[in-house]
């Protein structure tokens, strides 16, 4: 068990620190291409990670649970052998990815832009796109990579390797943006060019890294093997076949966000062309998908980590029909999701103005977006954590079909309501869609399980108690700051993030110890430590 434990902590680590630079990168990037191109690289991310969810199809933990699977059972030569085979079906499906990337590049970018919009051309976009589709030649075959050593339950490869991964395209990205734009005095389109490309050198960082864990480990490997059991000799056919059962619902799981991207990257700026802003439509939607979405995935961060760290809880007990305990379970996942999640876009949505001044600049479409786009984090917390459980009482064929369900909502929603409320429009239909997803994921956790918990009703409206009293300090702390410290340069919104930030933090955790919520929600360690502050 700890050695299950330490994998996990590692990876996890891995996995956070990967996403903390994943957010603040964007700050330096927005300062040397500014709002007129930022939004020209979302253009090429969006398609990018849905081609790459395809490309893979949830293979990486699929293939991790079939090797670990084999490997409990002595015969440590079928994951080799899968090994082999499933690099080279990586390989092959990564390259059809980029060639279907690339060539469809230029009718992608006809259907994105509008012939109005004068921030960026069909040109432009195009070659962003295929720019980045490099990447889907070496991403595909890292990630099975990372799920064989995963299938070891060795977890240092891949945490170290997305963290160098990370670095490696940041670097990358900075850099030749930099080199572009003040010694070789390139344009901001080619700067963006530069960036989109360090997926594909990132990756390749990332897999050195694995062939230095793959060289160090090999020996041991082979010894296992060499010890192997006689071999199950399990065809590749029946292991796809497998592979493809479980993968099926993790890519549905993995491309909810981007499709939902996807749909407003195609149908934005054609809606928005009616409106009195068509000209500035590049500028919101890179709001929208980028810089904002950034900071709203923030608190989804915060909470998803904890509450899926329960989800293998509810498959452990469903399997041995310990009824009780999942729903005991399902009482803990919902409630640490909203203890965690609500606070924080509570105080991020009141301190959109100098959020987005810190990591961008002072506007007021920006902040705007920022702050009626927030709540929608919760949103994007709860629909994975449902779809799990799903996956983890063996309804996962319900995932495909509630989440198809909202994406056409999504998609028959956004023309129209774009053209009424122009970004709020998009925000609306994101919510509408999403919404309707996890009730219907829901109504299926509520009827299987036949789930019904008024304790947690009751401490979900303590929580929205204690976060509208947070809310309450937080408003007087800003107005008091106001009397004398505005928001004339970025050290002065930090500072104004810091000082907000901890008393309205200070404030919800009093509250939850004294009322007794947190304790009982993060477990006995917490309460061994708040007694000696007479919580």
């Amino acid at each position: 068990m700890s050695t299950l434990i330490k994998g996990t902590a590692i990876l996890t680590m891995g996995l956070f620190l990967s996403k903390i630079l994943g957010v603040i990168y964007v700050i330096p990037f927005y300062d040397m291409v500014g709002k007129e191109n930022i939004g020209l690289y979302q253009y090429a991310y969006i398609p990018y990670n849905l081609m790459l969810s395809l490309a893979i199809s949830g293979a990486p933990i699929a293939f991790s649970k079939f090797v670990a699977k084999y490997n409990s059972l002595g015969d440590y030569e079928t994951g080799r052998k899968l090994l082999k085979s499933g690099l080279t079906t990586m390989m092959v499906t990564g390259f059809v990815a980029f060639l279907f990337l690339y060539f469809f590049a230029g009718p992608l970018a006809e259907l994105t832009i509008d012939e109005k919009d004068k921030v960026n051309s069909v040109q432009d976009v195009k070659e962003v796109i295929q720019w980045v589709s490099f990447a889907l030649i070496v991403v595909p075959f890292m990630s099975l990579f990372r799920g064989f050593f995963q299938g070891y339950n060795f977890m240092m490869p891949t945490a170290v390797s997305q963290l160098i991964e990370q670095i490696v395209r940041i670097v990358f990205l900075l850099g030749g943006a930099y080199l572009v734009l003040n010694v070789f005095n390139g344009t901001p389109e080619t700067a963006v060019q530069i960036a989109v490309l360090s997926a594909f050198v990132g990756a390749l960082g990332g897999v050195l890294v694995l062939f230095y864990y793959w060289r160090k480990k090999k020996p041991e490997y082979n010894e296992l093997r060499a010890k192997s059991v006689e071999s199950y000799d399990v065809r590749l056919r029946d292991m796809y076949k497998e592979i493809a059962i479980y993968a099926l619902p993790v890519v549905f799981l993995g491309i909810a966000n981007p499709l939902f991207q996807f749909i407003d990257m195609l149908t934005f700026n054609n809606a928005m062309s009616t409106t009195e802003n068509a000209a500035n439509s590049s500028i919101y939607l890179g709001i929208l998908n980028l810089t904002a979405h950034k900071l709203v995935m923030i608190p989804v961060m915060l909470a998803t980590g904890f509450s899926m760290a329960l989800i293998p809880l509810i498959t452990k007990y469903f399997t041995n029909n310990q009824f009780k305990s999942v729903n005991r379970t399902l009482d803990q996942t919902f409630q640490i999701l909203l203890f965690l999640t609500l606070p924080a876009v509570v105080g991020m949505t009141m301190l959109s103005d100098e959020l987005y001044h810190v990591f961008y600049e002072i506007s007021e479409p920006g902040s705007e977006i920022l702050a009626h786009y927030l709540p929608v984090a919760i949103l994007f917390a709860m629909f994975p954590v449902t779809a799990s459980i799903l996956q983890g009482i063996n309804q996962q064929k319900w995932i495909i079909l509630n989440l198809s369900i909202g994406l056409l909502l999504k998609f028959a929603l956004n023309i129209p309501l774009i053209r009424m409320f122009e970004t709020d429009g998009a925000i609306a239909a994101t919510i509408i869609g999403y919404v309707v997803a996890i009730v219907m994921n829901l109504a299926v956790i509520f009827k299987t399980m036949n789930y019904r918990s008024n304790m947690v009703l009751r401490r979900i409206l303590l929580i929205v108690i204690l976060n509208a009293i947070m809310a309450g300090a937080v408003f007087g702390s800003l107005a008091g700051l106001d009397l004398f410290l505005g928001m004339d340069s970025k050290f002065h919104s930090l500072a104004r993030i810091l000082i907000v930030g901890g008393i309205g933090g200070a404030v919800y955790g009093y509250l939850s110890l004294k009322t007794g919520i947190a304790q009982k929600l993060l477990g006995e360690r917490l309460t061994k430590y708040t007694r000696k502050f007479g919580f």
